[in-house]
């Protein structure tokens, strides 16, 4: 779909929704679509990114404001106001290693409800859950 403009980009956009946002650190990222969320005021947001921004920039802007409800990323250690929420609780945060983050990100949008990935084999996150040999 092709839009005139970002104001035209966010119509529909509601409270609850979740957005991928890509770019990496804070380079290509989509700095006039993130403002535009801040302005129309959505809130309780998931957001999925390699990374939260920084506390001026980028993800940072909608979490100074507190429009963020969840964060899936790989990377969040540039960013204090993150940090803060994180370690208060106001954020709900599910750290991922970028390789299965970029894989859940292609599997989703293949149709694949699943996949299985070496990392956290033997570690504290794979406690309970399967494991299988290839």
């Amino acid at each position: 779909k092709t839009v005139a403009n970002v104001t035209e980009a966010v119509e529909g956009v509601k409270d609850g929704m979740t957005f991928m946002l890509g770019g990496f650190g804070l380079c290509g990222i989509p700095e006039n679509a993130i403002s535009e969320l801040v302005k129309i005021g959505v809130k309780n947001i998931t957001c999925i990114s390699n990374n939260a921004g920084v506390d001026d920039f980028g993800l940072g802007l909608l979490l100074q404001k507190k429009q963020i409800k969840k964060m899936v990323s790989s990377y969040v250690g540039e960013n204090a106001e993150f940090e803060r929420q994180m370690l208060s609780g106001e954020l709900e945060v599910e750290l991922t290693p970028q390789g299965t983050l970029a894989e859940k990100c292609r599997a989703a949008q293949a149709g694949f409800p699943a996949f299985f990935t070496p990392a956290g084999y033997g570690a504290e996150v794979a406690e309970g859950k399967e494991v299988r040999e290839f």
